[in-house]
């Protein structure tokens, strides 16, 4: 028996699910959350076949550590979300995240996994209440934070039984009773209806009362989800996905090929990266090889592309081509956002250079958005010179 539901567009502000996906200009979009957030390798090489077979060929791991797969069509959708479940359990429901080495980091200082699954309890009965972008982040504060995350309740541990409250970007102060103050945030989340989000709810109004003691805001490390990391048990390897894609081809083979490193489980992580856990340093040079991003300071951390014209109607220009390309003249600390038109879905915020796919040449953006209007339009040979001038 199909366990999909029938193909329906999506409502407005909805997230592209495994059941519900998204019409994009490449077909229809689907997004996986893998329930405990790891996989294994064996699992994770099905998933790619499957990705080859159904969709566009390509996995992309999101901002949010999701899996997404594009150019699925109405008749290949169901098909597909079918066999996904026959491989792994897909989590629903309201969105809570840790962070990828949750449970295994000797740096954080409490594991985050249990209070939120605790979270995810309390809100089931009411989850249908809440928003589909709603998020809660429960962080333990260890070696991969998730700060430059977006959540309507954030919860980072501060000590063994201390967490520092945030509803949206106002930071509430120090609670010992995390899941009283997620119980009070999400029922008045609730409330609101499913378009309510953090930026609709007055702080004042939320009545923690003596559940909160006032703080001062607290640092967390940045750690790029690429590099080396130690265990309690082991080390961690993180790859990125250049442009937050890669072809299920490379995504197959690493999966094959995890017995010779070590590796026991992947784990999709923020910055559209993937953690190898248990994975020797001889991975490296292989991952490098098949097309990962091995090294943190890699440019490619930094840019942003949608497929453009190799995968979308609406695109102009082949953005991942041109990403590319432009990678070795990206100044360290600049970002850039290429984008095969003006919709910019990639990356909706700002960048410090973006240019974007027009049907007369590139536009030229600085600071701002693929939908902001470009102070020049380029010929594809002056753009090294103008990302140059651009960066000063």
């Amino acid at each position: 028996m199909s366990h999909a539901l029938p193909i329906a567009p999506l409502r407005r502000g909805a997230c592209p699910s495994l059941d519900m996906p998204m019409q994009t200009g490449d077909g229809l979009l689907a997004r996986i959350r893998v329930a405990g957030g790891q996989i294994d390798p064996v699992r994770l090489e099905q998933l790619a076949v499957l990705c080859g077979t159904h969709g566009n060929g390509i996995i992309e791991i999101t901002a949010r550590g999701n899996l997404q797969v594009r150019g699925l069509t109405a008749a290949t959708a169901p098909v597909f979300a079918d066999a996904v479940r026959d491989i792994v359990t897909v989590e629903t429901g309201l969105v809570v995240e840790t962070p990828p080495l949750a449970g295994d980091d000797p740096l954080e200082f409490v594991d985050p996994r249990p209070l939120a699954a605790s979270i995810k309890a309390l809100a089931a009965p009411f989850a249908h209440r809440l928003g589909p972008k709603v998020a809660v982040i429960v962080d333990g504060n260890g070696q991969i934070g998730l700060g430059a995350l977006r959540a309507d309740l954030r919860l980072v541990a501060v000590g063994a039984e201390v967490w520092l409250v945030s509803v949206g970007a106002t930071l509430m102060g120090t609670t010992r009773r995390p899941l009283d103050c997620a119980r009070i945030v999400l029922t008045a989340l609730a409330g609101l209806g499913p378009l309510g989000r953090a930026t609709d709810l007055a702080p004042d109004g939320l009545d923690l009362g003596d559940l909160i003691s006032p703080s001062a805001p607290v640092r967390q490390p940045v750690s790029s989800p690429v590099g080396q990391f130690p265990l309690r048990r082991g080390k961690a390897i993180g790859l990125g996905l250049p442009f937050g894609a890669m072809g299920w081809e490379s995504m197959a083979a690493l999966a094959d090929g995890a017995w010779r490193f070590g590796i026991s489980a992947f784990r999709p992580g923020p910055h559209h990266s993937l953690l190898a856990i248990g994975a020797d340093g001889n991975l490296l040079a292989e991952a490098a090889e098949i097309g990962f991003v091995t090294h943190p300071h890699d440019p490619r951390t930094r840019i942003s592309a949608c497929i453009g014209s190799d995968g979308c109607a609406s695109g102009h220009i082949a953005a991942r081509a041109v990403a590319s390309r432009l990678a070795p003249g990206l100044a360290p600390g600049s970002s850039l956002h290429v984008s095969g038109c003006q919709k910019g879905c990639a990356h909706p915020g700002p960048a410090d250079v973006t240019l974007i796919g027009r049907a007369d040449g590139y536009g030229l953006v600085i600071d701002g958005r693929a939908g902001d209007t470009p102070r020049a339009v380029l010929r594809a040979d002056q753009l090294e010179t103008a990302l140059l001038a651009a960066q000063g």
